[in-house]
C-alpha cells in the first residue's frame, strides 16, 4: 500500500493504466538523466512496473532511497514536466 503523501504521478491509485505507463516512462527518463548509473535499480523497477503494478511500492521505496540531491533533482524535473497547466 502506498501512503497518501506518496500518491502522486504514477503512484496515484485513480490513474488509468495508459496514463500510469506514460507517467512511469517520464519518471524513468528523468531518473536516468538525473542519476545515471546510481539510479539503475530504480529505472529497472520503473520499467518493470509498467507491466506489474505490484512493483510500484518497491519503486517508490527505491526513489525515496536515492541520495537527497538526486531525489530533489528527480522530483523537481518530474514536477516541471507535469505541471497542471501543461496538459
Amino acid at each position: 500500500m502506498i501512503p497518501a503523501s506518496d500518491r502522486w504521478g504514477p503512484f496515484r491509485p485513480d490513474i488509468e493504466p495508459a496514463e500510469r505507463k506514460a507517467c512511469l516512462r517520464c519518471l524513468r527518463a528523468v531518473v536516468h538523466l538525473s542519476t545515471g548509473p546510481r539510479g539503475q535499480a530504480l529505472t529497472d523497477l520503473l520499467r518493470r512496473a509498467e507491466q506489474d503494478p505490484a512493483l510500484l511500492p518497491p519503486a517508490l521505496a527505491a526513489l525515496s532511497g536515492l541520495d537527497p540531491l538526486d531525489k530533489r533533482r528527480v522530483w523537481a524535473s518530474y514536477a516541471a514536466l507535469n505541471r497542471p497547466g501543461d496538459r
